[in-house]
C-alpha cells in the first residue's frame, strides 16, 4: 500500500489537509493520538514510565501527567531516552497494526508532526509538508488554540525551520490562503499523484520518463535525488554498497530531460535478481521488463550488464541503474559525471551534441547518443582528465 508521510509546523493546517484526505480516501494514522493510545491508563506502557520514574508523573485520576513527565525528562537526556524506549517502539508497532488493517489498494498517510525532526522521511513513499507563513501560524495559534503571543512563538521556535522541512518534502502544500482553496489543492494532489501512484505501486509498475527532449534545468534536482537516495538506502540497507547520483542531473547547469539517474553499487547482479528487486518495487521503485546493458567505451565486443529500476511515482520519474561496485560500467558513469562537472566547455559541446542527435533522431526516444562515435572520443577525454587529475571513483 502506499503510505503517506504527513507533516507541517503547529498552526500550519495539517490537519485540515489530514481530514481532507480522509474525505478523499485515506486512511489516516494520527502519531499523537497513537502515542496516547500506548500509554493510556491501564496500558502497560503507563505501567513502564510510572516504573522508571515513579507515581509522581500521574495526575489525580491516574493518567500520564504529560506536564510532570516533562519537567523530569526535559532537561536529562538519560531520563528522556529511557523514556523513548518506553514510548517509542510501541508507537511503532501500534502504527505498524493499524497499517497492516488497512484495505491492499489503500492510501495510508500518517500524521507526525515531528516526521523530520526524528528522521523518519525516507520510511514513506512520499512526504507532504504543509507550509505556511510564521505571521498566519501566529495568528492561528493565538485566535483558535487561546495561546498567548509569546507561547505560540516558543512552540514555533521549538520546531524545526520551514527550510528542513521543505528539503524533506516530495509535495509542499502552502496554507496561506482560503481553506476551499487549501481543498482544491488537496483534491489535486490525490487525483494526479497519490492515487495514480498507488495503482502504479500495487500493478508495480514503471511511470514511462515521458518526452525525449531536453526541459533545461532545475536547481531542485539534487535535493530530488537526496531525497530518492535516502530511500533508496533505507530500503537496501547495507546491500546498496554505495549510491550516486549520476546522469545530466547531476552534473550543474547542464540542460536535461527531468528524469532523475541513481547509480546502486550492488557486489553481485545475481542478488539484484531476488530479493533486493522485490524489496525496491515496494518502495516504489519497480523492475523495468527485459534486459538492460551498457554499450561499452570504447566500443567494441561485449557488454556492459545491469538492472534497471523505473519508479511508480507519477510526477518523479527515475532511472535506477543496478550495477556491480569497481564494474566499467560503474565506474564509466562515476567518471563522465565528474569529468563534466569539471569542465564547463565540455559541459557546452556535450549538451550541443545531444541536441543534435535529438534533431537527427528517426523516431522519439532514439537519441543515438550510446553509438555516436563522439562519445568515445569523450571517453577518451575523460581518462585524460582522470590521469591528470588523480581522479578515482
Amino acid at each position: 500500500m502506499l503510505r503517506v508521510g504527513l507533516t507541517g509546523g503547529i498552526g500550519s493546517g495539517k490537519s485540515a489537509v489530514a481530514a481532507r484526505l480522509v474525505e478523499r480516501g485515506a486512511v489516516l494514522i494520527d502519531a499523537d493520538r497513537v502515542a496516547r493510545e500506548v500509554v493510556a491508563p491501564g496500558s502497560v506502557g503507563l505501567a513502564e514510565i510510572v516504573a522508571a520514574f515513579s507515581d509522581a508523573v500521574l495526575d489525580a485520576d491516574g493518567a500520564l501527567d504529560r506536564a510532570a513527565l516533562g519537567a523530569v525528562v526535559f532537561a536529562d537526556e538519560t531520563a528522556r531516552r529511557r523514556l523513548e524506549s518506553i514510548t517509542h517502539p510501541r508507537v511503532r508497532a501500534r502504527t505498524a497494526e493499524l497499517a497492516a488493517a488497512a484495505p491492499p489498494d489503500a492510501i495510508v498517510v500518517n500524521d507526525v508532526p515531528l516526521l523530520v525532526e526524528v528522521g523518519l522521511a525516507p520510511t514513506y513513499h512520499l512526504v507532504i509538508v504543509v507550509q505556511t507563513t510564521v505571521t498566519t501560524r501566529l495568528e492561528r495559534l493565538v485566535r483558535d488554540r487561546g495561546m498567548g503571543r509569546a507561547e505560540a512563538e516558543r512552540r514555533i521556535a521549538a520546531q524545526t525551520d520551514d527550510a528542513r522541512r521543505g528539503a524533506a518534502a516530495d509535495v509542499v502544500l502552502d496554507n496561506d490562503g482560503s481553506l476551499a482553496a487549501l481543498h482544491d489543492a488537496v483534491d489535486a494532489l490525490w487525483r494526479e499523484r497519490l492515487r495514480p501512484y498507488e495503482d502504479n505501486l500495487r500493478q508495480r509498475r514503471v511511470v514511462p520518463p515521458g518526452g525525449h527532449d531536453s526541459v533545461g534545468t532545475d536547481a531542485s534536482w539534487p535535493e530530488q535525488y537526496a531525497r530518492l537516495a535516502a530511500r533508496i538506502r533505507h530500503t537496501l540497507g547495507s546491500d546498496a554498497l554505495r549510491i550516486d547520483h549520476i546522469g545530466s542531473t547531476a552534473v550543474p547547469g547542464l540542460a536535461a530531460q527531468d528524469v532523475v539517474d541513481v547509480q546502486v553499487a550492488v557486489s553481485s547482479l545475481a542478488d539484484a535478481d531476488g530479493a533486493l528487486a522485490d524489496r525496491l518495487a515496494n518502495a516504489g521503485f519497480p523492475r523495468m521488463p527485459g534486459q538492460w546493458w551498457d554499450d561499452p567505451r570504447p566500443a567494441g565486443s561485449g557488454r556492459w550488464e545491469k538492472r534497471l529500476h523505473g519508479s511508480a511515482d507519477p510526477a518523479r520519474p527515475v532511472r535506477l541503474h543496478l550495477r556491480l561496485k569497481g564494474s566499467p560500467g560503474w565506474r564509466y558513469a562515476l567518471l563522465m559525471r565528474d569529468y563534466l562537472r569539471a569542465d564547463p566547455d565540455q559541459r557546452a559541446a556535450y549538451l550541443q551534441l545531444k541536441r543534435d542527435l535529438v534533431d537527427a533522431a528517426p523516431a522519439p526516444g532514439d537519441s543515438g547518443t550510446a553509438r555516436d562515435p563522439w562519445f568515445d572520443e569523450e571517453y577518451l577525454r575523460a581518462e585524460q582528465w582522470a590521469a591528470q587529475t588523480g581522479w578515482r571513483p
